[in-house]
């Protein structure tokens, strides 16, 4: 993608920002939210199972669904905001994400959840949108400044969110004014983005791909179909296997299309790149376990011991208090990452936090009785996916091509999106496998199998970071 200086003829003249402040601005509050939002529904989880009269394993959807729509709503508002502008988008973004949260928070049903939850994609391209900005309007070392607050921002309210949420369910005992007040948060945000917000002066040339918009979400959907359509076990049946082969059919001709077109949605050829192929790949299986635990973890600490003989019968409030350890460690990971780094590496250091990972989810599996096993063991998987969410960037860019390192970090991100997408529907199958008769309800054998899951994933992403072939040159 080649971006041109020349602003299309109505674009308006500004003047160059004076400072870093200037053009971060008021961009920090949405990435608060945007923390906020992503990490505060969890504790609520189980409560939103209950008013809903949905099982557990429908909780996976619930954050699956957000997934998909964030894995083809990143690439096509990059894209956009590339051609028209991208403020114009990120004012776009946050109208359909306040939407979005607004459904959710008075959805009568499981359905129109779900369909606020598809409203909220665009939430994961915000941050995308904000780094094309302050890269548009600022000098390098002055972006990557801009950059840190932004990310620290995300960071903050995601570590904020579950407490607060816990809080206001606490002080409100009613989950649906609870879930009003992100929808607050995020409404607010809309008209703040029309002030002191610059917009980019660049426009790259050239249209969106369409076809690749549409074969990516299809073939999505159709997979995510096929595995729910194996909750109860059943996956050799046609309800699992149709939807199944017709996904890998449209992912054939999405990525047949991708070669072919002048501006692809997602540049294939560089996913499938000998240097960084595996490193994509341990991308995917990182959005496994790092999105695809979130729910699960919730209704464990939320179920009644005596009726399903595992548990701790938790509100909102002590969930989030169990889960903030997991948020902590993940903040200490994510700062301490370059002082690790810069004695070890970044490879060593990723393979590093894979492994702890993989261990954190196998002590989960084997060590679950007591709460404070739980809450170690969150504390030590946040750290090891927080060294991960540092390193990870750094090694995907040194192992692509210099001349396309905004491409190759821009895909990270999809990939691990697209990861949390497949593992929503693969972990609501695997509980589903395991309902018990009695309650209705997933059997301690489907948690454990879903964490020895997750360890093999994080196993898998450190063999594939170990054995990946350097960059020449």
């Amino acid at each position: 993608m080649t971006a041109t200086d020349t602003p299309p003829p109505d674009a308006p003249v500004e003047p160059p920002p004076a400072s870093v402040t200037a053009v971060v601005g008021l961009l920090v509050l949405f990435e608060v939210t945007s923390g906020f939002l992503q990490f505060g529904l969890a504790p609520l989880l189980p409560g939103l199972a209950d008013h809903l009269g949905m099982g557990t394993a429908a909780l996976n959807w619930v954050v699956s669904v957000q997934l998909l729509a964030a894995a083809v709503c990143v690439p096509l508002f990059g894209r956009l905001g590339d051609l028209y502008g991208h403020r114009r988008m990120l004012r776009t973004a946050l109208a359909l994400i306040a939407a979005g949260t607004l459904v959710v928070a008075l959805a009568p049903d499981f359905p129109t959840l779900i369909a606020g939850r598809v409203l909220q994609g665009p939430i994961a391209a915000l941050l995308p949108l904000e780094i094309a900005l302050v890269r548009d309007r600022l000098p390098v070392a002055d972006a990557r400044r801009a950059i840190a607050r932004l990310v620290g921002a995300l960071t903050l309210g995601a570590m904020a969110g579950g407490v607060v949420m816990g809080l206001v369910d606490s002080a409100f005992g009613d989950l649906r004014l609870t879930l009003l007040v992100p929808a607050a948060l995020a409404v607010l945000c809309v008209p703040v983005s029309f002030v002191a917000v610059p917009e980019s002066r660049t426009r790259a040339p050239g249209r969106v791909d369409g076809a690749g918009v549409a074969l990516l979400g299809g073939a999505m959907v159709a997979l995510l179909g096929g595995v729910s359509g194996a909750e109860d076990g059943s996956w050799g049946t046609p309800r699992v296997l149709g939807p199944l082969a017709l996904g890998i059919v449209l992912l054939a001709l999405w990525a047949r299309v991708e070669l072919r077109v002048a501006e692809p949605l997602v540049d294939v050829r560089a996913l499938a790149a000998r240097t960084t192929a595996p490193f994509y790949g341990a991308a995917f299986l990182f959005g496994v376990f790092y999105f695809g635990s979130q729910a699960p973890n919730s209704a464990f600490y939320a179920a009644d011991p005596e009726a399903t003989g595992y548990g701790f019968g938790l509100g909102p409030l002590a969930i989030s208090l169990v889960l903030l350890p997991g948020a902590v460690g993940s903040v200490v990971g994510s700062l301490g990452t370059a002082a690790v780094a810069r004695r070890a590496g970044y490879r060593p250091t990723l393979m590093a936090a894979f492994g702890l990972v993989a261990l954190s989810f196998l002590q989960f599996a084997f060590l679950h009785d007591e709460i404070w096993q739980m809450a170690a063991g969150s504390a030590f998987t946040g750290l090891g996916i927080g060294l991960a969410l540092g390193a990870m960037p750094t090694v995907i860019v040194e192992a692509s091509d210099p001349s396309r390192t905004g491409i190759a970090a821009a895909l990270y991100n999809n990939v691990k999106t697209l990861g949390g997408a497949v593992a929503g529907g693969v972990f609501a199958a695997l509980l589903g496998a395991f309902l018990s008769p009695a309650t209705g309800e997933p059997g301690e054998g489907g948690y454990t199998a879903l964490w020895l899951t997750a360890s093999a994933a994080a196993a898998v992403a450190l063999a594939a970071t170990a054995f990946s072939r350097r960059r020449e040159g």
